[in-house]
């Protein structure tokens, strides 16, 4: 008999974990063929990693449903709360490169290329050991209270970061000095622009989105009325993160962002 409901503190559905794993595959299959197809970018696999990860993270879950312990729980615990994070780190590089490639001259330190990259990344890197270890803990009774505090710390400090972002991405979407190379479909390069800054605007509120509900659950304690509503889980994190993945695909980045030589002709023929 599955021991499962000890670890959830309620007994987890056994069909929807195999669902959205398989929905995931589906992403990391769409998403290699068209960063292959479209010779985007190496660090476009970035979202091919995440999606691989939620799919081992509910594969793992699908089998807690049967058979549970503590070292499947935190593992599981840890690839369904900490992908997410990558996803940010794309939008970050996504930005950053769109502010690069532009060249546009500014004295504002919070608009340079190496400031966004880095100080978001280093933000991104920060939060994601946070939440990794008050995820790890909290998979232990004892440590359970101590380890719900330092993953709230974490996700909190990555909406604060989130809301920058998005501040940054506003200012660069208004200024037409910011440019964005056209893709097949692309009329020009404004509509290349307003297509790319929708996507990632759209996928950062999804992931502030899931980001609250962490807050709230975390905060709201193990086995409270958050944590134990399983349809919760799956609507405001796994559904939201799956709508980045439908959104990534449907309006691929990746070939807005040629090789260099490519880069180089491109602004070349534009001065």
């Amino acid at each position: 008999m599955s021991n499962s409901s000890d670890y959830f503190s309620y007994t987890p559905a056994s069909k929807l974990p195999i669902i959205a794993a398989a929905l995931f595959a589906v992403f990391i299959g769409v998403l290699t063929w068209q960063t292959i197809r479209f010779k985007a970018p190496k660090w476009v696999y970035i979202l091919v990693g995440t999606a691989l990860a939620e799919a081992v993270g509910f594969i793992i879950r699908a089998a807690i449903v049967n058979e549970a312990s503590l070292g499947l729980f935190v593992t599981m615990t840890l690839f369904l709360l900490l992908p997410p994070n990558a996803l940010a780190l794309f939008n970050y590089r996504v930005i950053g490169e769109v502010v690069r490639r532009s060249r546009v001259p500014t004295t504002r330190f919070w608009l340079k290329p190496k400031f966004i990259t880095w100080f978001f990344f280093g933000s991104d890197v920060f939060s994601f050991l946070v939440q990794s270890s008050g995820g790890g803990m909290m998979a232990m009774e004892s440590m359970r209270d101590k380890g719900k505090h330092i993953a709230l710390f974490g996700l909190a400090v990555q909406l604060v970061f989130f809301a920058c972002f998005m501040a940054v991405t506003i200012v660069v979407k208004r200024n037409p000095q910011y440019r964005v190379e056209c893709g097949p479909k692309d009329r020009d390069g404004v509509a290349a622009k307003k297509k790319l800054m929708g996507v990632i605007i759209s996928t950062t509120a999804l992931l502030y989105v899931r980001s609250i509900y962490r807050v709230a659950e975390f905060a709201d304690g193990y086995g409270g009325k958050i944590y134990s509503c399983e349809w919760a889980f799956y609507v405001f994190d796994s559904l939201a993160i799956l709508l980045c993945f439908v959104i990534y695909s449907v309006w691929f980045v990746g070939h807005h962002f040629p090789s260099r030589t490519m880069e180089d002709t491109y602004l070349m023929h534009s001065t």
